[in-house]
């Protein structure tokens, strides 16, 4: 038997593999990566990106509506679910080129297959065309990700429900689509799905949308989706499922008082994600996991075996790709000599329903939990201009801003809202009081100018800590210079 040997093995080229690998071979390092299914990790195939492509794409057929007044005059018109697609793989397989080009650039061997350790450091790899190799690595790096779960019900993995993967190739329309899980996944879908024209019901076991946001979220999450026409079922627990996604399921649930049975075309899973560690046989490479599968590893990502790392969402990291590419250069750091670690990150998110949810920081719920001392401000999104002009107005910002006027978190549920969010990020990555917004020149319109109107046009609240409320220059912000208006 033969075994090749690098000097780094990367299993899984999903954003921190990808990155490492690329970087490291650009070094003169010999580095294999072996990739099972999907040149890049899921973001490009299967994720982020894809998605936002097709939700986009719904956002079109809302902005020709009618009732949304924008003055947009058309014929009859129908949504063509195959040119949806079209346009979603179009995208994806520019994304392939150009992944496959930077391999070839930078000399990190691609190996197309699945990998299955033998012993530490060492993996057999069953390839995608046949045969097998077998990899060592001096250093070794994990990089494999997550899937969606499948609850254990009764009768649902016979049905053959959707996950993102499976709805995101869909040349059809489904009929009425049920949605198991109100989490970031659901509502994404369920917004884009029900603009197509599908009938959309989401069944939650929770009472609240986006549990883990505060209650004022949730609560603009839900009627968000009443308006478009989606129907919630909380504390509602699915018991069985008979039929077959695609074409007739009856769905058993049991609330709070009753039980019933929802009758629907498709089912799409979003409640969770498990991390792919089950089939890698980490045992034999000394390679500890957690109770519910991620491999466990310290502040720089080291894994209990000597040289092996973890990034990603197998590495129990917050799971976004932008966390990802932090753990890639978290790892890069150690590996050059550098000191940075995953403690303390400040980490943004986005929810890209229309309008988005973003944010950045402590929300009100944490700052109350650990007794923080912390001032609210909040301002509908209907009072800042560049909402105006979109016709968006539906939404808000709130942001928690402690005693020494640093800023401990920032929320906005609005248009525009990942680039507002953005502002703040750096804001608070800086240091920077919140009044140092307020002195900031913004270009008009824009959303980030809204900042300035939350600080000096909002509502201050702090039940807790009344006597830290600002005295703020109530400034007439209706003189705003027009120039490159």
């Amino acid at each position: 038997m033969k075994i090749e040997s690098y000097k780094n093995l990367v299993i899984g080229s999903g954003e921190a593999g990808k990155y490492l690998a690329w970087t490291l071979a650009k070094r003169g390092q010999k580095t294999a990566v072996v990739e099972r299914s999907m040149i890049g990790g899921s973001c490009p195939n299967v994720a982020c990106l894809p998605s936002k492509n097709v939700i986009h794409s719904a956002k079109a057929i809302a902005l020709v509506n009618p009732t949304t007044g924008l003055g947009v005059v058309s014929g009859s018109f129908k949504v063509d679910m195959s040119g949806v697609l079209h346009r979603k793989r179009k995208m994806i397989e520019a994304l392939t080129e150009t992944h496959l080009a930077t391999f070839k650039s930078t000399g990190a061997e691609l190996v197309l297959g699945e990998a299955s350790f033998t012993e530490p450091k060492t993996v057999q790899v069953a390839l995608n065309a046949g045969g097998t190799r077998h990899l060592r690595g001096d250093r070794v790096f994990l990089c494999v990700g997550t899937r969606a779960s499948i609850p254990d019900v009764p009768g649902l993995a016979l049905a053959e429900p959707m996950t993102h993967v499976e709805a995101l190739d869909l040349e059809r329309l489904p009929e009425h689509l049920v949605i198991l899980g109100g989490g970031y996944v659901g509502l994404e879908f369920a917004q884009a799905m029900r603009r197509f024209g599908s009938r959309v019901t989401i069944l939650q076991r929770g009472d609240r949308l986006l549990e883990r946001e505060d209650p004022d979220v949730s609560d603009a999450l839900k009627e968000l989706m009443k308006s478009e026409g989606i129907d919630i079922m909380f504390r509602s627990e699915l018991m069985s499922v008979t039929g077959r996604s695609g074409t007739k399921v009856k769905l058993k649930v049991r609330s709070e008082t009753s039980e019933k049975i929802v009758e629907a075309t498709d089912i799409l899973i979003a409640a969770g994600r498990s991390p792919n560690t089950d089939r890698l046989n980490l045992s034999q490479a000394n390679i500890e996991l957690d109770s519910r599968g991620f491999v466990q590893v310290n502040e720089k990502l080291q894994t209990s075996a000597s040289d092996v790392w973890a990034m990603g969402d197998c590495a129990g990291s917050p799971q976004f790709t932008h966390v990802g590419y932090d753990d890639y250069r978290v790892v890069l750091s150690n590996l050059t000599g550098g000191s940075r670690t995953t403690k303390g990150r400040l980490i943004p998110y986005c929810l890209f329903t229309d309008p988005e949810l973003a944010h950045v920081g402590m929300t009100e719920s944490q700052a109350m939990k650990k007794n923080i001392p912390y001032r609210i401000v909040r301002l509908s999104m209907a009072a800042v201009p560049r909402m105006q002009t979109l016709s968006e107005t539906r939404g808000f910002m709130k942001a928690l801003i402690g005693t020494e006027d640093q800023i401990l978190g920032f929320t906005v549920f609005g248009a525009e809202a990942s680039e507002m969010m953005a502002v703040m990020q750096m804001a608070m990555l800086a240091s920077l009081p919140y009044t140092f917004i307020i002195e900031t020149i913004f270009t008009h319109p824009t959303a980030a100018e809204g900042l300035i109107f939350l600080f000096t046009k909002g509502t201050w609240l702090n039940p807790q800590f009344s006597n830290m409320l600002p005295e703020i220059e109530n400034t007439d912000l209706s003189t705003l210079q027009e120039i490159g208006s």
